[in-house]
C-alpha cells in the first residue's frame, strides 16, 4: 500500500468516526452495535437473585429432641417464626416421625443454618438440613403447628380394657382363654422335665369338650 492510499484510508476513518454519535455520559453508551445498522443497544440490567427461602427441612431428629428442645437449640441462630415436628396421628400414638420443619424470619439466617447444620452430629444422629424453595412449601404444612399433641397413654388404655365391666358370657370366654393358655404352659414345663407345681386357677372349671354325635344314614 502506497503513501497516498494510507492517507486516503486515514481520512475515510476520520469521516466515519466523526459521523458516529458520541455520548458524553458513559452510562448511556451502547453495549453493542447491531449488524443490520441503526442506533446502538444496551443489554438489560441483570438484578441479583434474592434468596427468599426461609423454611428448612430437618431430618433424622433423635427421639427426645422435640419442639421445646429444637426451639431452644435453633433460636441461637436467629428468630424462629414457626416450628413443627411431624407426628403420627393415624395410629393416635403421637410419636415423632423423626423429621420436622423450621421457618425463620430472615431468609439469610435460614441459609446459614442449612450450611452449618447439614451433616452435623447431634446426639449420635447426623442431621439432614435443606432449604425448601417457597414454591415447594405445601399450603397445609403449618396447619396446627402450634398445637401440642399429647401422645396416647397406652397404660391407661390397657387398664380400661382389662377393668371394663363384662357380661357373664364375656367373662366365660375370658376364663376359657386363660385356662387354655395355662394348659399349654403346663405341657411345655413337663416336656422340659422341670419339676414345678403350677398354681391352680380357682373360681372356674373348664367345661368338658362336647361330643359330636355321628349321623346315621339308613
Amino acid at each position: 500500500m502506497g503513501a497516498k492510499q494510507k492517507k486516503a484510508l486515514k481520512k475515510n476513518l476520520k469521516k466515519v468516526s466523526s459521523q458516529l454519535p458520541v455520548s458524553s455520559d458513559r452510562k448511556d453508551a451502547a453495549d453493542f452495535l447491531p449488524l443490520e445498522g441503526g442506533p446502538g443497544r444496551k443489554l438489560p440490567e441483570e438484578k441479583p437473585l434474592v434468596n427468599k427461602a426461609a423454611v428448612l427441612y430437618i431430618g433424622r431428629i433423635r427421639h427426645g429432641f422435640y419442639e421445646k428442645e429444637m426451639h431452644a437449640f435453633f433460636s441461637q441462630f436467629g428468630t424462629i417464626k414457626r416450628l413443627r415436628i411431624a407426628r403420627n396421628k393415624k395410629l393416635r400414638t403421637g410419636k415423632s416421625k423423626h423429621f420436622g420443619f423450621i421457618e425463620f424470619n430472615d431468609p439469610e439466617v435460614a441459609e446459614v443454618v442449612a450450611d452449618a447444620m447439614h451433616g452435623y452430629l447431634l446426639f449420635e444422629h447426623i442431621l439432614q438440613v435443606h432449604l425448601i424453595p417457597p414454591e415447594h412449601v405445601h399450603l397445609k404444612l403449618w396447619r396446627g403447628f402450634n398445637c401440642q399433641y399429647k401422645p396416647l397413654d397406652w397404660v391407661e388404655v390397657e387398664c380400661k380394657r382389662l377393668n371394663k365391666v363384662r357380661t357373664l358370657e364375656e367373662h366365660k370366654k375370658l376364663m376359657e382363654k386363660i385356662l387354655k393358655h395355662d394348659q399349654k404352659r403346663r405341657k411345655r414345663i413337663e416336656a422340659a422335665s422341670i419339676e414345678y407345681e403350677c398354681p391352680e386357677i380357682v373360681g372356674y372349671v373348664m367345661p368338658a369338650p362336647k361330643k359330636i354325635k355321628s349321623k346315621s344314614y339308613g
